[in-house]
Order: structure tokens, then sequence, then C-alpha cells
């Protein structure tokens, strides 16, 4: 397949200790693939198990906007480059929906089987995010009237399945976040100007009877 300009550069630079440049990331996400990207709040650096903001009782510690806030997302190189440049340790958070990805996310450990089961059956999925704690399937946008209408044509979706799309977000690799590191458990295929990504009923249908026949118990998460 034929490589975009810089993207292999991008995506293959590393820091002094050996992990990749967020601002060399999040300039590939923004500018070649024209997902609207913004900093994430860091991880506290008193306890990384916790988060900078404001909130005690923050449930995704260093994985959400903050300061800028979630409508502050963009392609525009320059102000990507303006972030990661004054916080280049800040994760890479995107904002889901419109003309991004969405996406749906699930524990992890409920998300490994289920993939497992797919892959068996030869179902093709696109990008997945993985943290300790979930993963998270890209999916082609979709309005709350389509994702309404989809769960309730199902007699059962578990519920510890999240939906994140307009106005939503997810942190992308490689960034840190108090859950620890973010990666792609399935890294998107080199050689397109943006990642091919499934419809969100594809998505759900499979990944709801993955659990189902599989028996997984998914819990709150």
């Amino acid at each position: 397949m034929r490589e975009i300009p810089g993207r292999r550069r991008r995506l293959l630079s590393r820091r002094t200790d050996g992990r990749p440049e967020l601002i060399d990331a999040a300039l590939t996400f923004a500018t070649e693939w024209q997902w609207p990207v913004l900093p994430g709040v860091a991880p506290d650096p008193q306890g990384r198990a916790r988060c900078a903001c404001p909130d005690p009782e923050c449930t995704v510690p260093g994985a959400h906007p903050f300061d800028p806030g979630l409508l502050a997302a963009t392609t525009d190189a320059r102000m990507v480059r303006w972030w990661w440049t004054n916080r280049p340790a800040a994760p890479i958070v995107l904002a889901t929906g419109r003309t991004a990805p969405c996406a749906v996310s699930l524990p992890a450990l409920a998300a490994s089987r289920a993939l497992a089961l797919l892959d068996r059956r030869g179902m093709r999925l696109g990008p997945v995010i993985a943290s300790s704690a979930r993963w998270a399937l890209l999916v082609k946008p979709y309005s709350m009237e389509q994702l309404g209408e989809l769960l309730y044509a199902k007699d059962f979706v578990p519920g510890s399945l999240r939906f994140h799309g307009e106005g939503g977000y997810v942190a992308l690799p490689p960034s840190e976040t108090g859950q620890g590191a973010v990666r792609w458990e399935r890294a998107p295929l080199p050689g397109s100007a943006s990642p091919w990504v499934p419809d969100v009923e594809a998505v759900v249908d499979a990944v709801v009877d993955a659990l189902t026949r599989t028996g997984v118990s998914a819990p709150e998460l």
C-alpha cells in the first residue's frame, strides 16, 4: 500500500525513553486523518491513579478534557503543535462524532474474549483502543436517533457497554493516563488517508452476540 508522506516518520518517532512522541501522534491524527483532538488533563503527579482535575472522584483520571474544554478540539496543525509543545506529556483526546469516528467500549476482559470470537468468525473490525480497564472499538459516526433505534430493537444490551458519540471522547495512543498506557490493540492499517471503521450496527450486533455466547460477565466499570 502507498504510505502517506510523513506518517511513518511521525508514528515511529521516539522520545529518549523509547516512547513515541505525543506531538507527532497528535499531528498525524489531526492533519492526516482529520480527527479533531485536544490535550487531556494529565494524571495527578502525586498519585497517577488520581486525576489532576478538581474532581476527587474522577472516574477517568487523566483521560478526559478539562482546560481547554471538548469544544476546542481541532484539526488545525498550528494549534495542535502549540498545545503539545507547551504540554508535551498531555494525553491525546479524540472528540468523537460528526466527522470523527465514534466508539463502543466495554471492559477489557469482556472485550478480549469478544474480539477473539469475532476473529474466529472472520468479522472485519477497525482500530481498537485498549487500556488496562476498557477497550474501545472505533465505528463510523452515528446519531443519537440511530443509536436509540438500534438499542430499542434489542432484547438485551449489557449495561457495561458505553457509547462515545457526538459530544463524547476517547483517549488515543500513546497517551499515559491514570489507568496506565493507552495502546492500539488493533492498530490502524497503513496506507489510507483515514483508517477504515465499521458501522455501529455491525459492531453492536456482533459484540452483544459474542458476550451472550461466551457467557462473559461484564461488570460495570
